[in-house]
């Protein structure tokens, strides 16, 4: 069951067709953690270059999914919906599984640390109990 349907993550995060990597969020504690979903079919638009004939999904688009995911927690946790969580930093980013066509893409994303603007987070995806990739990820509102 979801927590969150496309119309509400719409009202959340400034991202639209075709760089919108969120289909659903299916749990969220709104303080810490979250956990999303992204449908993979092949129509998604990196599939037709990313490779032709072995379609796979980019890991830095992994890292995006993840992000986005990361950015509806921490505008529903800050109260800043609409706003733009800049991602500033990637760290120990590692890809372990391939992503292809019909794979449902988990993100899972905790908050761990929030100090003077600077938000960090550890991101993981995977498909099914396999891990796809992981990442420590730093964001921050900026200006506005």
């Amino acid at each position: 069951m979801a927590i969150m349907e496309a119309e509400e993550i719409l009202k959340l995060l400034p991202h639209r067709y075709p760089f919108m990597l969120v289909d659903r969020v299916i749990e969220c504690d709104f303080k810490e953690r979250i956990v999303g979903i992204k449908n993979l079919t092949f129509n998604e638009p990196f599939f037709q270059g990313h490779f032709p004939g072995h379609p796979v999904m980019p890991g830095v688009l992994q890292i995006e999914a993840m992000a986005q995911v990361g950015g509806i927690l921490m505008n529903k946790a800050m109260n800043r919906e609409g706003a733009i969580a800049y991602f500033t930093g990637v760290n120990n980013a590692k890809f372990r599984r391939m992503v292809i066509p019909g794979d449902t893409l988990t993100m899972e994303v905790k908050l761990l640390k929030v100090k003077l603007g600077i938000i960090k987070a550890h991101g993981e995806t995977r498909v099914g109990d396999e891990l796809a990739c992981e990442a420590d990820m730093t964001f921050s509102y900026g200006r506005g």
